[in-house]
């Protein structure tokens, strides 16, 4: 838990921004209030999106609230979008990325000083066991300047800007992990799950977020990673794919979640949730499916870090 280049990958990024902004837009601008939606919601913020037809229910959706580690969703993004050629691309991890987990009591993935990894497999670590060191590792690579403080804040803007691009015009971002040291790390239950939705159509982060385990090998010594996806809805309920945990002292405990059923795909929000991230998440995903689900949540090993 924390502290609390091609042609066709722009068509794709194009293609996705578009249809994006067609759901923003056709989005009614008011709440449906808690009475015509799923009840027993207690999350502060929350929000249900059918990916076509648009938005099926929210609570305070247009509220920004501190939005803990679901901001690697856009730490995701923005790799996946701008580096889509770079994904085996070898990194060496820092030290420096490892003083800072041990210094913000940030959740980790554990990485080694001198391992390397790729970039795809960063993308495993920074979204199954909600990893700031994995955070840290890509905003170092993909950030631009001479020092890792310049290149982290630079990939920080590149988030800000990817969300004007993106229309998440409650969003803003002042880390690259979600250990907000100023308090501007804030997002509404809507635009995350805007984001989310464009997230999904890549296929490589649905395939990362949609993991409940991973192994994975450093490239330059015989260390083997085993991570854990803390999203415990994820083999709890039928049909979920993803997304994101993440919890703070300031945010409560948040979940970004996705379930796909008979072709049909929902993403919902919720966010400062402080009892029942999980039960009301499943809740959401009863009310989008017309059903009833009598949740047992997966758990995770002893050993594994929750979120």
């Amino acid at each position: 838990m924390e502290r609390r280049g091609g042609s066709a990958v722009r068509r794709w990024g194009a293609a996705l921004t578009a249809s994006t902004a067609v759901v923003a837009v056709a989005l009614p601008t008011a709440t449906a209030g808690a009475a015509d939606g799923p009840a027993g919601i207690n999350a502060k913020g929350a929000y249900l999106l059918d990916s076509k037809a648009g938005q099926l229910w929210g609570k305070e959706a247009d509220t920004e609230r501190p939005m803990a580690s679901t901001t690697k969703i856009m730490t995701a993004v923005v790799v996946l979008d701008d580096h889509a050629g770079e994904l085996d691309r070898q990194v060496t991890i820092q030290q420096s990325y490892r003083d800072y987990v041990a210094r913000t009591q940030a959740s980790t993935a554990d990485l080694r000083t001198g391992d390397k990894l790729t970039v795809r497999q960063l993308l495993y670590g920074l979204m199954l066991p909600s990893g700031c060191d994995a955070a840290y590792a890509l905003a170092d690579t993909f950030g631009t300047g001479d020092t890792e403080t310049d290149r982290t804040e630079s990939f920080i803007a590149r988030m800000n800007e990817k969300a004007r691009e993106l229309g998440l015009h409650h969003t803003r971002f002042d880390s690259f992990d979600g250990n907000s040291s100023h308090g501007g790390n804030v997002a509404s239950p809507r635009d995350l799950a805007v984001l989310s939705r464009h997230a999904l159509g890549n296929r490589t982060f649905a395939e990362v977020v949609r993991s409940m385990r991973s192994e994975q090998k450093a490239k330059n010594v015989n260390r083997l990673y085993t991570w854990y996806n803390t999203n415990k809805l994820l083999g709890s309920y039928d049909g979920v794919i993803g997304v994101k945990t993440g919890s703070t002292g300031s945010a409560g405990p948040c979940l970004v979640f996705a379930a796909k059923r008979s072709g049909r795909e929902v993403v919902g929000v919720v966010l400062n949730d402080r009892t029942s991230r999980f039960p009301d998440a499943a809740r959401m995903l009863d009310y989008a499916f017309r059903t009833r689900t009598a949740l047992k949540l997966r758990r995770l090993p002893a050993s594994a870090h929750e979120d």
